[in-house]
C-alpha cells in the first residue's frame, strides 16, 4: 500500500490521481476534514482508504497496514500562521514519527518540502546551507526538518525531499487565502471584478511551476529508489505576477481588467519577492524532462478551471 499524506490536499490528491492513472488505487489517503470542501478532491480519485491524521500514528504503529511508500504531503502550510508551537507538532514532529516508521519497515519516504527555507533569497537558492534562512515559523518547521534528515546516517531507504516553489492548478481550491495567484486572478476575473495586483508586482518575480511537473518530479523519486536527498521543485525560471496578469489579458482580451493595490502591511518583511529554482541537483539526479512555461502552465489551468472550476473532473 501506498500512503500519501495530505491526499485531499492540493498536490497530495494530485499525486494520488497520477498513482491511479499508473495503474496503482492501494492507496491510504491520511488527512483531515475539517475543511469539509477537501473532499470534492477526493470525488474522483481512486483509493482503499481514508484515515483522519489525528489517529494516524497510532493505527500506523499498530500495524494495520503494510506501507511500500510515503508521500508525505501533509502539513499546515499557511505562512501566516504564527503558533509555532502547533506549526513544528504539525509539521516537524509528525513527520518525524513517519520517517522513523519508514526507516524501520523499509518503506521509501517521499515528502514535501518548501522553497521558503530560502528566505529573501539573498544568498541564492541551491540546496545548500547557507543558501537557507526562513523568514517565518511555517519555512523554519520545513527547514528543520530537511535538516533532521540530512542527520540520518545509513538510513537503509530512499529519503527524497522536495522544495516546492510556487505551486498553482487544479484541486487548490480549498486553500483560501493560500491559493495561487492564477486561481485568485481566475475568481476575480469570473465575477466581474478587476484584477488585484499589488503594487510592484512586475518587480515581484517567483518561480511558477504547476502541479503537473510537480507531480512528475514526484514519481521520477518513487521510480528511482536510488535517489535519494533534498532537491529544488521549480522550473528554474523566474517570472512576474504582472506576466501572469498578460497570459489573462491574453486569453480573455477587452473583457480583462486590472488595477493596482497597496502592499499589504501584514506581509511586509514576510514575503519573497524573488525566488528562482537552482535544477543542478535535480538534474544530475537524473531527471531530464522539460517544464511547463507560465504561458502553457497557465492556460492549462484555466481551461480546468472555466470547465470544472477547478477540479478533478
Amino acid at each position: 500500500m501506498i500512503a500519501v499524506t495530505g491526499g485531499a490536499g492540493f498536490i497530495g490528491s494530485n499525486i494520488v490521481k497520477a498513482l491511479n492513472d499508473m495503474g496503482e488505487d492501494n492507496i491510504l489517503i491520511v488527512d483531515n476534514l475539517d475543511n469539509s470542501a477537501k473532499h470534492l478532491n477526493m470525488n474522483r480519485l481512486k483509493f482503499n482508504d481514508f484515515i483522519d491524521k489525528r489517529d494516524f500514528i497510532s493505527v500506523m504503529k499498530a500495524d494495520k497496514f503494510f506501507i511500500k511508500a510515503f508521500f508525505h504531503e501533509g502539513a499546515c502550510s499557511n505562512t501566516m500562521e504564527t503558533d509555532g508551537r502547533y506549526m513544528m507538532q504539525n509539521n516537524y514532529e509528525f513527520s518525524k514519527e513517519l520517517l522513523h516508521y519508514s526507516m524501520e519497515k523499509g518503506a521509501k519516504f517521499i515528502y514535501a518540502s518548501s522553497a521558503s527555507v530560502y528566505g529573501n533569497g539573498e544568498e541564492g537558492f541551491s540546496e545548500s546551507p547557507e543558501c537557507e534562512y526562513p523568514l517565518n515559523v511555517y519555512a523554519f518547521s520545513k527547514f528543520a526538518f530537511d535538516n533532521y534528515v540530512r542527520r540520518v546516517k545509513n538510513p537503509g531507504i530512499q529519503i527524497a525531499g522536495l522544495r516546492y516553489f510556487n505551486v498553482y492548478g487544479p484541486q487548490e481550491n480549498h486553500k483560501g487565502k493560500m491559493a495561487s495567484v492564477a486561481f485568485h486572478f481566475f475568481n476575480q476575473h469570473k465575477d466581474g471584478s478587476s484584477v488585484k495586483l499589488f503594487e510592484g508586482s512586475e518587480d515581484f518575480r517567483r518561480d511558477f511551476i504547476h502541479v503537473d511537473d510537480v507531480v512528475a518530479v514526484n514519481m521520477f523519486l518513487y521510480e528511482s529508489p536510488d535517489v535519494s536527498g533534498v532537491f529544488n521543485c521549480g522550473t528554474g525560471n523566474a517570472r512576474s505576477f504582472a506576466d501572469i496578469a498578460e497570459v489573462f489579458r491574453k486569453r480573455y482580451g477587452s473583457e480583462f481588467e486590472s488595477e493596482i493595490i497597496p502592499f499589504p502591511e501584514q506581509l511586509k518583511g514576510k514575503y519573497q519577492k524573488y525566488t528562482q529554482a537552482d535544477l543542478t541537483s535535480l538534474r544530475k539526479a537524473g531527471y531530464n524532462k522539460d517544464f511547463l512555461s507560465l504561458e502553457q502552465g497557465v492556460e492549462r489551468y484555466l481551461s480546468v478551471l472555466e470547465k470544472t472550476g477547478g477540479y478533478i473532473k
